[in-house]
């Protein structure tokens, strides 16, 4: 069932599920402070904890046929960021959580854009049955933008706490209404 959405590619990005060996990656930039600024419980401090979320990341995908993607600037070796869906309880609801974070220093060119926007259009494709949602802290106006940018409308009747403080939802047009 998985093999054949483990890689997707844009114009300017491939995105594939993650290996074993981007558990530096992985590490590297979840223990950035400011890739994690607004989720402050993400982030990580010892590689053991990027090993730990990289096997939580795979089993998602062993589970459901697909998960968070490594992405990639297309021809480059070094991952940019990761961005994907997972299946997540919400309201007494199975939806789709959107996922991204980027390096820092990959910020500002529209490759978190990019990759949403697959993944939004990937669940569309293969996964209509689930409402996409991202949840985003209401200082991070750049993951606002991300959301919006990748299709997904504001929700203001669905904010609610989240792990790290008051979320603001976004979701699918047609969905969660």
């Amino acid at each position: 069932m998985g093999e054949a959405h483990e890689e997707l590619a844009t114009g300017r990005l491939s995105l594939r599920r993650p290996v074993p060996g981007d558990v530096d990656a992985i590490h590297a930039i979840h223990r950035d402070p400011r890739a994690c600024a607004h989720n402050p419980s993400d982030r990580l401090t010892a590689r053991d904890e990027a090993e730990q979320l990289f096997h939580r990341w795979d089993a998602h995908w062993s589970s459901h046929g697909f998960g968070y993607w490594t992405v990639r600037v297309t021809g480059s070796t070094e991952a940019a960021g990761f961005c994907g869906l997972k299946v997540v309880e919400f309201r007494d609801r199975m939806v789709l959580n959107l996922f991204y974070r980027f390096a820092p220093v990959h910020w500002g060119a529209g490759l978190a854009t990019e990759a949403a926007t697959a993944a939004v259009e990937w669940a569309a494709a293969h996964r209509p049955d689930y409402s996409v949602i991202a949840r985003v802290r209401p200082a991070n106006t750049a993951s606002a933008k991300v959301a919006a940018r990748a299709g997904l409308i504001r929700a203001a009747h669905l904010d609610g706490p989240g792990h790290d403080g008051h979320d603001l939802i976004f979701t699918g047009a047609n969905t969660l209404r």
